[in-house]
């Protein structure tokens, strides 16, 4: 199992959860953050540093965000990882653009 970065992370790009993965799983696209499956060790660190709760196991993925586990699969090779916290980028559509950096 690996952990699933969905929907509500779009046009928010809060990075903290990269900063604190211990193996480096997480990579940064232009307007989200992605993560690795294959680099993932499911220890939930992310989870909670999340501000817009957009982090799920993959078996707990809700059924309206689905497709987000094969776009992370298909999606994280093609950008850089990231490891650190970075400013957010809080676009048009991100869900919760007052939470703070």
């Amino acid at each position: 199992m690996a952990y699933v970065v969905t929907e509500p992370c779009l046009d928010c790009k809060y990075t903290d959860c990269a900063a604190v993965c211990p193996v480096e799983a997480f990579h940064e696209g232009p307007d989200r953050l992605y993560i690795n499956p294959d680099v993932c060790i499911d220890c939930d660190a992310c989870v909670p540093e999340c501000p817009v709760e957009a982090i799920f196991p993959e078996e707990e993925v809700p059924e309206e965000w689905a497709d987000w586990i094969e776009k992370n699969r298909d999606e994280c090779e093609n950008f850089p990882t990231i490891a650190e916290k970075k400013s957010a980028l809080k676009g048009p559509k991100c869900v919760n653009p007052d939470a703070g950096d």
